[in-house]
């Protein structure tokens, strides 16, 4: 079964926020492991463009990494992914691409714990930092798992 999409993609000054507790029952759950729930869905949300939505839910899988570790730097570089592409949605491309290059940084950092991290391919996470750069994300390949996340 598939765990169910946000009802809008919030775009901070241009629609309604989500209620505070509105991804509580995801956030719970949060771990950094790369099968653990929060990480999956958020993967997922990013993949969907609900970027905004993304961000909360995967922030808590950074704060339960351990410090400096390889699983941290990726956790920042997916959550700084998703703020990226959404300041695109908002209209504003030099932080974008600002953001992008943050992504390329710890990208690079979350490499030493290998090609791929949490279950998501550094390299990816690059090629998609890339995307953002020209205007056009291309976030689908991101931790694309099938497991009904």
């Amino acid at each position: 079964m598939s765990l169910p999409l946000p009802t809008h993609k919030h775009i901070p000054g241009q629609n309604a926020r989500h209620p505070e507790d509105a991804f509580d029952w995801i956030r719970d759950q949060a771990a950094a492991e790369a099968g653990n729930a929060a990480w999956l869905y958020g993967l997922r949300l990013l993949r969907e463009g609900f970027y905004w939505e993304a961000h909360e839910v995967l922030e808590p899988v950074w704060m339960a990494s351990a410090p400096n570790s390889a699983e941290k730097a990726m956790a920042q570089a997916v959550i700084q992914l998703a703020n990226a592409a959404l300041k695109l949605d908002m209209g504003k491309p030099k932080a974008a691409v600002r953001l992008a290059g943050m992504v390329e940084a710890l990208a690079s950092d979350a490499a030493r714990g290998g090609e791929s991290v949490l279950g998501v391919e550094v390299a990816v996470v690059s090629s998609a930092a890339d995307s953002i750069k020209t205007g056009q994300p291309d976030l689908g390949g991101i931790g694309n798992h099938r497991n009904g996340t």
